[in-house]
């Protein structure tokens, strides 16, 4: 590693009263990968939003290549080498991939013109820099979201950006993909670019970044060489103890349980094939799976949210015909989608607003919002999930990932459902979050709750299952007791691929 390129001293920053940031130290050097770890509210994106100039800071000193700097704009750290790529990427889908790179600074023909022909030879040259296929003239919103990622760094390096954060880069991605993407960061380093890698993903942490820099509550916790630590040392610096669970030995669920959800031969054109399957009283039901295997269109397909061309679906031995969310919602079923932002909240209402969602009806009289009564009811089961937030009434955009989760947990509960299919519910979320969802989920089960968890990570569905269902391209391939759900096997018969 190179020479320290940044270096960010005592930042204090605070917002109505709240602490956000106190005493925040961290420094790059160049050609590092230096990543960022922390819970949600740790103070990490704060940290990064007072470097690009997002935020204006209290106290404290940036010194960019040996120089002090203080940036008003992200247009201003954007010309002083520092790019950020956020983890929900925003982009313009319509436009090609060249036009999107170079938004606002196109090549002119005579002052008048855009070159097209230019600006896609020079994307060109650009992808063929950093080792990218992608054709500069295809529109950006046909690309998958790990080709869009390439072209915001193909677009950082555009500006000659010295300087790459990477906000949770791999949370959307393919295992290929983020092979593709390690590759990348692989050559960036080569060329003395230093990165700073936000993720909760401990094993990309190992795998990619040279030091570890950990805060929590907005305050600087300590800086690793990522060769000399372990995962405990960096979680009890997070969290301050150690939360990963062991494997689960044997199911919890108790002889003779009652068959709440039963489904048979469900299909759905080439997402599901066949699939039958069913679920148990107090049982976690896991549901594994490589990227694209069908898992989520399986839960999607129950909850009502998507047609089918033929199946049966028994809800406590009852035939039922769910045809839209509404009638799942009726018979007990609820889902969490793994994008909850996009289907499970509404981000600029309130807690206590979408705590209700799903039972509005019950608190109008008369044509009469009774908000008392929903301030009340979201705050009773709010504080069983200990969601943090100031009051009922913040806005939901306000909380972190967890806590947003949570929220939907709370709509839920107060709606009493039997069912709950949870998909990727720790996805984007810290890993003290991930240790409460654990909890919870065990708590449901315990009361008599049925829950299917989707999962793309093999020790949480071995942490928590009390059997394993895989699936690869759209059909069940393998279902296993938690006992015999080694990784070896799950693997096995996800990657089992019809001849």
């Amino acid at each position: 590693m190179g020479k320290v390129i940044l270096e960010m001293k005592n930042i204090d920053k605070r917002f109505s009263g709240v602490h956000a940031l106190k005493s925040a130290n961290l420094d790059l050097r160049e050609g590092e990968v230096h990543a960022l770890m922390g819970e949600n509210g740790a103070g990490k994106s704060t940290l990064m939003k007072v470097l690009c100039g997002i935020y204006k800071r209290d106290m404290g000193d940036v010194i960019l290549f040996d120089k002090p700097v203080e940036f008003h704009t992200i247009k201003e750290s954007q010309e002083a080498g520092i790019s950020i790529i956020h983890q929900e990427l925003n982009m313009m889908n319509h436009l090609t991939v060249a036009q999107n790179i170079y938004i606002g600074r196109e090549p002119m023909i005579n002052g008048v013109y855009i070159d097209d022909k230019k600006m896609e030879k020079d994307a060109k040259e650009l992808f063929d820099r950093i080792g990218v296929n992608i054709d500069p003239s295809v529109i950006l919103g046909t690309l998958t979201v790990g080709k869009q990622q390439m072209v915001e760094i193909a677009k950082a390096i555009s500006r000659n950006s010295k300087i790459l954060i990477l906000d949770e880069p791999t949370a959307a991605l393919t295992q290929v993909e983020v092979e593709e993407l390690f590759k990348i960061m692989n050559d960036l380093r080569e060329k003395g670019i230093g990165m700073i890698y936000i993720s909760h993903r401990m094993d990309e942490i190992n795998r990619i970044s040279d030091r570890i820099t950990v805060m929590r509550d907005g305050e600087y916790v300590g800086t690793l060489n990522t060769a000399e630590t372990t995962k405990d040392e960096i979680v009890r610096m997070m969290v301050g103890r150690v939360i990963f669970g062991d494997k689960k030995e044997k199911s919890n669920v108790p002889e003779g349980a009652e068959t709440v959800l039963e489904v048979k031969n469900l299909n759905r054109g080439k997402d599901i094939k066949d699939v039958s399957f069913k679920l148990r009283r107090g049982e976690i039901l896991g549901f594994s799976g490589l990227m694209g295997s069908g898992r989520t269109e399986v839960a999607r397909a129950i909850y009502g949210a998507d047609p089918v061309d033929g199946g049966e679906i028994f809800v406590h031995g009852k035939k039922v015909k769910i045809k839209s969310p509404e009638v799942a919602i009726k018979n007990g079923i609820c889902y969490l989608s793994e994008d909850r932002k996009r289907y499970g909240l509404l981000l600029d209402k309130s807690v206590s607003e979408n705590s209700v969602l799903s039972n509005l009806d019950d608190y109008i009289t008369a044509g009469w919002i009774n908000d008392g009564k929903i301030d009340k009811d979201a705050e009773r089961e709010n504080a069983k999930l200990k969601t943090k937030t100031p009051s009922m009434k913040q806005i939901l955009r306000n909380l972190s990932g967890g806590n947003q989760q949570k929220v939907i947990i709370a709509r839920w509960l107060l709606k009493d459902s039997d069912i709950f299919i949870f998909d990727e519910p720790t996805r984007g979320i810290d890993i003290g979050a991930k240790s409460e969802m654990y909890a919870l989920m065990e708590e449901l089960a315990s009361q008599g709750k049925a829950v299917i968890m989707i999962s793309s990570e093999l020790a949480e569905i071995q942490r928590l299952s009390d059997r394993v269902i895989v699936m690869c391209e759209g059909r069940i391939t393998g279902e296993l007791d938690i006992a015999d759900a080694t990784q070896e096997k799950i693997m096995a018969y996800a990657t089992m691929r019809e001849e």
